[in-house]
């Protein structure tokens, strides 16, 4: 027996279960993919499924709207997979459970894949109904956006969509329409290093303690980056005493501000390394002692491995010491957002090679580009070389957004108060898709989602039932 099949708005709890029935965690897809292009042939839908399985779904205009400009439908199909300890479900194979409690839907055991179920439903139910009306409905459904966003990023073919006005059904707080984010990359620094002995004591050097963070919505809190306060103590110790690096590493994942970094390094005066790292703790803690109350310099002894040359040694304390992290340029179009930032998230050394990888953003491109060009000045300087990879473009906020301003009409007469708007310093696919479509005209939105990609994960139906109804809305006055 259906279990949402009571709820309203019908159409979408329907297809809302239907998609449950179905496993569709990120990289698990062909499925739920298939059923998207099945929906459409029964339906005799223009439909499109690339190698990648996204899926395009195109529904001509109704009666009167056949000169309105269309307008595309744009979520993804798969889903973060967790589940509780004690839950035996196998979610590459099985559905999911769905139950209701008061105002929500939740799925026993795991998460409940409402980000994004909710806007596949949300477009299958348009695309469905013969009593609602609309202009040409361009309806897209990626694959892969939980680890990546790889299916927008590799759907090459959007010639068959018209549409410059994009309504992404991605967001997770009802009344906040997204309108801007930032584009990115990894960029990879290598700088090459030679080695040679050197009869010194070894020492290892530690900054830690730090709180980390994600390197673009936590970027403006003012948090300790441990790789590169790891080579602000190193440069400082080299001015005190010869050292050579053995190696630097700090970081797991260039997304993620680094919590701690350490260094193994050979120093011809050990005592004045210690002396530096205690004036060094000591300034860190009062620098940090807001954001970073627990950070620490720490030394101790012991290391092994062949010293890298003094050259070597040098250009790699050069290059930590002057590398840009951080914020970049802020927005002047809207209050507190950070427009343009970078973060040394992974430092890693090998026998030949010190590696720095760098998460790089900007809403606007040419900046983006301005610090790739920054950190390939710098590295090719000291003799390394850059490469650049993952590219996808930002979003780039409209003043003048003929979509966000009858959004906010529709929203305003609802709800008796006007929406939040607000930008992300963080990649999502309306990015991707303002790099492909030219001129794209795109908000996000959605429902109310609460504690999303956990177990706990609920679907607020009162506010499911809203949205569709500021949707249709909006439709109807898209002529």
């Amino acid at each position: 027996m259906a279990i949402l099949e009571h709820l309203e708005p019908r159409g979408v709890f329907r297809f809302f279960e239907e998609m449950c029935a179905i496993p569709h965690g990120s990289a698990n897809t062909k499925a739920v993919s298939d059923w998207l292009m099945a929906f459409a042939r029964e339906r005799g839908l223009e439909a499109y499924q690339d190698q990648l399985n996204n899926v395009i779904i195109i529904k001509e205009a109704t009666a009167g709207y056949e000169n309105a400009p269309a307008v595309i439908l744009q979520g993804h199909m798969d889903m973060v997979c967790e589940k509780a300890p004690d839950c035996e479900k196998d979610m590459e194979k099985e559905g999911l459970d769905l139950a209701v409690d008061g105002d929500t839907v939740y799925a026993r055991g795991t998460t409940l894949g409402g980000d994004d179920g909710i806007a596949v439903a949300m477009a299958l139910a348009l695309l469905d109904a013969d009593d609602i009306p609309h202009p040409r409905l361009e309806a897209v459904f990626t694959v892969d956006e939980e680890i990546g966003m790889l299916g927008a990023v590799g759907m090459e073919d959007v010639s068959m969509l018209r549409g410059r006005r994009m309504l992404n059904l991605d967001s997770e707080v009802e009344g906040v329409f997204t309108v801007s984010c930032a584009g990115g990359n990894l960029t990879k620094c290598t700088l090459p290093v030679c080695r040679e002995t050197f009869g010194a004591e070894f020492l290892t050097v530690t900054v830690g303690g730090l709180r980390g963070g994600h390197s673009g919505v936590e970027i403006d809190k003012g948090l300790g980056n441990a790789c590169m306060l790891l080579g602000r103590v190193l440069t400082a110790c080299g001015r005190e005493t010869a050292l050579r690096l053995v190696s630097v590493s700090g970081g797991l994942k260039d997304n993620a501000i680094p919590r701690e970094a350490s260094a193994v390094v050979a120093a011809a005066d050990a005592r004045e390394i210690r002396a530096v790292c205690a004036r060094l703790d000591a300034e860190l803690k009062n620098e940090y002692r807001t954001t970073d109350p627990e950070v620490f310099v720490f030394v101790r002894d012991g290391g092994a491995g062949l010293p890298m040359d003094e050259d070597s040694t040098r250009r790699i304390l050069a290059f930590l010491t002057c590398a840009p992290n951080g914020i970049q340029a802020m927005s002047a179009d809207i209050p507190s957002l950070v427009q343009t930032s970078l973060n040394l998230g992974i430092l890693t050394t090998g026998d030949e090679t010190v590696d720095a990888s760098f998460c790089v953003r900007s809403s606007v491109d040419s900046q983006k580009q301005m610090l790739v060009e920054r950190l390939e000045c710098l590295t090719e300087t000291l003799g390394g070389s850059v490469g650049v990879f993952g590219d996808y473009s930002g979003w780039e906020y409209r003043s003048d957004s003929p979509l966000r301003e009858l959004l906010v009409e529709v929203f305003t007469e609802q709800y008796g108060h006007a929406p939040k708007i607000e930008a992300i310093h963080a990649g999502v696919e309306c990015g991707i898709f303002a790099g492909k479509l030219p001129g794209l005209d795109c908000v996000s939105m959605g429902p109310d989602l609460t504690e999303i990609h956990t177990c706990r994960e609920r679907l607020h139906i009162a506010s499911v039932q809203r949205l569709w109804a500021m949707v249709l809305e909006t439709l109807k006055r898209m002529k």
